[in-house]
């Protein structure tokens, strides 16, 4: 009698963000979610209450924060420690509005930024714009769709995107640090509370 072998079993995702430090999430969010969220961030930049002067991107509509970003990031965090196998703290939320022939440089994030997620909101038209990801000497072109996103180690991952031929592109990024790791102490970005303006972070300890 000849038995047959065991079934492969596929790895967890958390075994795959383990060896690769990044991984996609197909539909993390629903739709409702992703409205609400976009329609915050759109109403800010009519009200004219955004950061315009934002390093990486100059002259496109950003938001640090607040209760609707913050709130999404604390929501979110069950999956996101789901996904990574770690326990995590939320340090803070950045929204951006992407306009035609914008481009994010080559960089890698500060501490606060461990553990990343990149979710895509809306795009107009309906055509993924690639994020790239250098995984030592291989570059990964991620597309996402919304409510897609990525997840990955922000300050370990050279992360890009070159100029956008598209119209339109609501994103929003969810960071957090492992709650066990050398970063612990960026928690809440070093702001008293979740949904603090940017200028109540307080200053590292020397």
């Amino acid at each position: 009698m000849t038995l047959a072998p065991p079934p492969t079993q596929r790895p967890s995702i958390a075994a795959v963000f383990a060896r690769q430090g990044f991984v996609i999430v197909n539909r993390m969010a629903p739709e409702p979610v992703l409205a609400e969220v976009r329609d915050h961030l759109l109403a800010r930049a009519a009200a004219g209450t955004v950061i315009t002067d934002d390093e990486q991107v100059p002259g496109t509509p950003c938001v640090y924060g607040g209760a609707v970003l913050d709130g999404l990031m604390e929501e979110l965090r069950p999956a996101v420690e789901h996904c990574t196998g770690l326990k995590l703290y939320p340090t803070y939320s950045y929204g951006r509005l992407y306009k035609h022939g914008d481009a994010l440089p080559k960089h890698r994030d500060r501490a606060a930024c461990e553990i990343s997620v990149s979710l895509n909101l809306s795009q107009v038209p309906d055509e993924p714009w690639p994020l790239h990801v250098q995984i030592g000497e291989h570059v990964v072109p991620v597309k996402l769709k919304p409510g897609d996103a990525l997840l990955y180690r922000g300050i370990e991952l050279t992360h890009w995107r070159e100029p956008y031929a598209g119209e339109s592109l609501a994103q929003v990024f969810l960071h957090y640090v492992d709650q066990d790791g050398p970063h612990a102490a960026e928690k809440f970005d070093r702001r008293p509370a979740l949904a603090m303006p940017h200028g109540t972070r307080m200053a590292k300890k020397p």
